[in-house]
Order: structure tokens, then sequence, then C-alpha cells
């Protein structure tokens, strides 16, 4: 059994051997957070204690099993908010003392990279891009678990830019599918910029992208003219993906890699799936990406990633904390 409680998504699964999913079960707090146009930590955690009683019945439920057939208990340690993710480390280590079983805690980053491994065989050397609304990083992996970032964002995350750039626009929250459903219906764009920073280097930035969009929406309403959604949200997007893609094949080629993982909720993004699967397809490097229900926050991608700790019968102690900041390669 897994528990992932990182963010704005409770989700308990059920998963056999690390690859079978038997449940997994989500409760989105998207209609309680639009009123505020993002996640309010505070009324995070309290939803999350809310509704953790009733996703772990129903997942046992709709799994068929019975505690008493568990192996384990694996629960996002972090990185994510503390609130939150405090609320599924208490449920799992009580579970777990309860139950006489072993705890497994679990990196959330790790978790959305092995999400690939539910639907396809990894094969290693790999890269991974994980995108999503708090991490935009590229991770060099020579074997299972094994995790070297070699590319983070220096300051916004790439979803965490889409949702703010949606604000400025007026769109709903969150902004990520309405921004990517705007683009692929523009003809034109308003060209903005790409932070390509150093010339050896993997890492990102989208602040200065996110400014040249406000610069834009501010100035159109300065001069009382109709927002061009559809060009600003396709300028915006193409200079993301611009980035994702050109870092990510680079890369496959510097390292070596037999495989390019899209991981995170902008793997979502229809715009980015298209893009990365030519320059594979170039490449002749097999693209992994998980099914949409895979993509966003979810414990089965947890589970995924604890059956590597499983294997090792590398478990934690009762007294495991949730860690916001967790580093990956020290996961």
């Amino acid at each position: 059994m897994a528990i992932e409680t990182s963010c704005d998504e409770t989700s308990v699964a059920i998963v056999e051997n690390g690859l079978v999913i038997r449940s997994n079960v989500v409760s989105s707090q998207i209609e309680t957070h639009q009123r505020y146009g993002g996640v309010v930590p505070e009324v995070a955690s309290r939803k999350h204690v809310e509704s953790i009683t009733w996703m772990l019945q129903e997942a046992v439920e709709e799994a068929g099993v019975a505690l008493s057939e568990l192996s384990a208990i694996a629960v996002t340690q972090g990185p994510g908010l503390v609130g939150s993710l405090l609320v599924g480390v208490v449920a799992g280590k009580a579970l777990a003392c309860a139950l006489e079983l072993p705890l497994i805690g679990v990196h959330h980053i790790a978790g959305h990279i092995y999400a690939n491994q539910l639907v396809h065989e990894l094969e290693y050397p790999l890269i991974a891009l994980v995108v999503s609304g708090g991490h935009t990083e590229l991770i060099h992996m020579e074997g299972p678990g094994q995790f070297r970032i070699i590319g983070r964002t220096r300051d916004d995350a790439a979803g965490e830019a889409y949702d703010k750039v949606a604000r400025a626009m007026g769109l709903p929250y969150p902004g990520g599918p309405h921004v990517d459903r705007l683009a692929q219906e523009a003809d034109q764009e308003i060209p903005m910029p790409r932070a390509w920073l150093e010339a050896d280097s993997y890492d990102f930035s989208f602040s200065g992208l996110k400014s040249a969009v406000l610069n834009v929406v501010n100035q159109s309403k300065m001069r009382g003219e109709a927002l061009q959604t559809t060009q600003i949200a396709k300028g915006f997007q193409e200079s993301v993906i611009d980035v994702l893609v050109e870092k990510a094949s680079r890369a496959v080629k510097e390292f070596g890699a037999k495989q390019l993982l899209l991981a995170g909720g902008v793997a979502a993004n229809k715009g980015l799936r298209s893009r990365l699967s030519e320059r594979c397809e170039e490449l002749g490097v097999p693209l992994l990406v998980p099914p949409l229900s895979l993509c966003t926050d979810n414990a089965a991608m947890i589970a995924a990633a604890a059956f590597l700790k499983w294997d090792q019968q590398s478990f934690s102690e009762l007294d495991l904390k949730a860690e916001p900041l967790l580093k990956l390669e020290e996961w």
C-alpha cells in the first residue's frame, strides 16, 4: 500500500510486485483551491486530514484485498508542503505499526520517474525530464534508483510559470491545461525570450519568460486592447518547450541514454509530448511517457518507486519525519 499527500491530492494505491495496479484512488482539491488561484498550504493539509481515512478504505475495497495481505506500507516522505506530507507520514506510520509491516519512505520525484515503470520496461542508462508545478529537473540514471541531477530550475518551475501566466491572462486554476489548449488553437504567436543560460548548462530559468508575458499583458491593458490570449499562450509555450526539448535531447546524446523519460504533471502537456516525440524519433531513442492518469500526483507511482527499496530490504524507521526539502540523491 502506498500513500501520497505531498501537495493537494490525497491518494492511496495498492500495487502488486511494483507493477500491477490493484487500486489507485485520488481525491483532488482543485475546486477548493480554485477560489484562491493556487494551493493554500493550511487548507490543503486540513483537506488531507478529512480525506485520508476514506481514501485508505476505498483503496482496499477497490483492490479486493484484506489488510492482512499487505506486505509493506510506502509513503511520500518529501519533498512537498510540510503540513500535507505530515498527514500521509502519520497515516503510514500508524498503519505500519498497527499491522506490523515494514515502512518505506519515498521521494516524490522518484515516484514521478518510476510511474513510467508501471507501463514501460526501463533500460539504463537513461535521462528523466521531470516537469511539474514544483520541479523542473534533468536527471541522469545509470541504474535503478541511481539519481544524479544534472540540471534544475534556478527560479520558477515550468508548471509554476504556467499557472502564473494563466492567472495573469484571467484563466482558471490550474492554468497549465488552459494555456496548452489555447496554444494548440493559435495560428500565430507573440515571440517570447528563451533563457539558455551558460552554453554547457542543463539548468533552467523561467522567471524572465514569465515577466515578459506579464509585460505583454500589462501593455495590452494600458492601451485598452483586447488580450490576444491564444497568441500569448503559443509564444509562452513555444519558449518553454524549445528549452526543455533542446536541453533534454542534448543530455541524451552526451550521456548515451537508451531512453528519455518524461515525468510530472506537465508531462500531460500535448505540445511538449509532441515535440519530444519528434525529437526522440530523430535521435533514435524511445520516449517514455506515463498515461495521463499517472502524470499528476498519485500513490501508484509511490508504490512503484518503493518497490526498489522493497527489493533491497531498505526500510524506514517508525520515527520517519516529513522532509519538505528532501534531496533526490539521498532518498
